[in-house]
């Protein structure tokens, strides 16, 4: 069980852009296109309810509404 609360934990930790980047870089599938820094800011831009409080990412709120988001995005390179 403490795996399991491990992970939570972690999938909710807010990090900064950068840590967000490179971790789900890290954990989508290889067939998934992967993010910018650009992409992500254009992300926020559009998402602005998602980051009412603060400036940092979190796997838990972000990283299922990205992945849902980006197929339908302009190609933002």
């Amino acid at each position: 069980m403490k795996t399991k609360n491990n992970e939570l934990e972690l999938n909710q930790v807010k990090t900064p852009l950068l840590a967000f980047l490179e971790s789900y870089n890290k954990s989508i599938p290889v067939s998934f296109p992967h993010v910018s820094v650009k992409i992500l800011r254009h992300f926020q831009k559009l998402h602005p309810i998602l980051f009412k409080h603060s400036d940092e990412w979190s796997i838990d709120k972000h990283r299922k509404r990205l992945m849902d988001w980006l197929p339908s995005s302009p190609d933002i390179s």
